[in-house]
This record gives structure tokens, sequence and C-alpha cells, in this order.
């Protein structure tokens, strides 16, 4: 091994210290190598090579709750369940056929406009309020005309 001279803040070592004390690691020199390795395997491709690194990882994340930092997945719908598909189907439906003023009106039907599934329906929409010619979206903006 090579020695390699690191400076910190205080405060940085006296949770390090704090780590030590707790047992997670045997001392401070071995933290640094762990903490090292470990941003190396996550930020590329490198394989930790000093011993027992799996055992210090699960140590000094033990305190984390399980599955922290992972993507959350949303509740599943109910079997019976799918109208808001049914909905963003009908919208997409209008918007193919450029009956854009309907599609909005359906969606005002069932959703006010703060709600989240109403501003999705509305991206439905967009790509096909950007394909009306230049005339039929001056008609919709401004109906009396």
């Amino acid at each position: 091994m090579v020695k390699s001279t690191v400076r910190f803040p205080q405060e940085v070592l006296d949770k390090v210290e704090q780590i030590v004390e707790e047992g997670m690691c045997s001392n401070k020199s071995e933290f640094q190598r762990f903490a090292v390795e470990y941003v190396l395997s996550k930020a590329t491709d490198h394989d930790p090579d000093i011993m027992a690194f799996d055992d210090i990882h699960t140590e000094i994340f033990a305190e984390q709750t399980e599955g922290e930092g992972d993507i959350p997945t949303a509740e599943p719908a109910s079997a019976g369940d799918d109208t808001f598909i049914q909905i963003a189907t009908r919208v997409r439906q209008f918007g193919r056929r450029e009956q854009i003023q309907t599609a909005e009106e359906y969606i005002d039907t069932h959703y006010p406009a703060s709600d989240p599934r109403s501003i999705l329906l509305d991206d439905i929409l967009a790509p096909y309020r950007n394909q009306l010619p230049d005339d039929e979206m001056i008609m919709m903006s401004n109906p009396l005309s």
C-alpha cells in the first residue's frame, strides 16, 4: 500500500472518530480506505479491494431504512380501477381527431384543473395542439370570432 496524507475539517474527522468508536470500522484509516473504495465503486467500474468491504458497508449503512434512496413506486391500482386509463385514452382519441376543445371539456368534467391527473391529461393533448394549423389555433383561443 501507498501512504497518502489527507486533510479534513475537524467536524468531519469528529464524525469519522464517532464511527470508529461505535465499532463500525476498526480505525480511521480503515474508514478512509472504505470511503474511497465506496465512491470509486459507485462512480466507476472499480471493484473494491479492501477486505471485509461488504461487512463494513452493511455496518455503516445498517441504520438506513430499507429501500431508502430507491425510486418510489406507485401504489397499485385496484383491479377494477381503470377509470383514468379510459379517460386518458378518450382524451388522446379526441386529440388525434383534432377535437381539442372537446378533449379539454372532457378533462374538465372529470378532474379539477389543479388535479395532477388533469395536468397529465393536458400534457397528453399538447402534441395534438401543436399539430393544428394556425387559423384553427386562433379559433380555439378566441371562439367568438
